[in-house]
């Protein structure tokens, strides 16, 4: 289930983008559980949650049969470790969506006459200062 605190501070445009990312990113429990169940020997469910590095171990061994009893296991735990990996994506996406808005305004443009602007943060600065007082660039005359 997603957390609408996750969109609380969206407009309505950035929230029908934030659901249309959402809906292509995120995973369906019943889905990760029967790929546990039968493909858990060769580690499919966990690349269906973009582990690869444990899909991998688990297809290295899937001749030895300790991934298929370890498949077993993990259909336990797949709501828990989708809802998780949910809760992630949302989070990412929502981050982007706030920070990369073509929605948001522009910054304002600093004062031209006594400040420069930083090109590494782009914040006003003294003409005198020798470096960036938010950043901590050297500015370079």
């Amino acid at each position: 289930m997603l957390s609408p605190i996750t969109t609380y501070n969206m407009t309505e445009q950035q929230r029908t983008w934030f659901f249309a990312e959402y809906d292509s990113a995120r995973k369906d429990e019943v889905v990760g559980v029967l790929l546990a169940v039968f493909l858990g020997c060769f580690g499919i469910h966990q690349f269906y949650l973009h582990r690869n590095g444990l899909g991998t171990l688990y297809l290295i061994f899937s001749w030895t049969g300790i991934p298929a009893i370890l498949g077993l296991i993990d259909c336990f735990f797949m709501p828990r470790r989708v809802a998780e990996y949910n809760a992630v994506q949302a989070d990412y996406i929502a981050s982007r969506i706030l920070n990369e808005s073509p929605f948001h305004p522009p910054p304002p443009q600093p004062a031209a006459s006594p400040f420069y602007c930083c090109r590494a943060c782009g914040q006003a600065i003294d003409n005198s200062a020798a470096y960036c007082p938010h950043c901590g660039t050297s500015i370079a005359m």
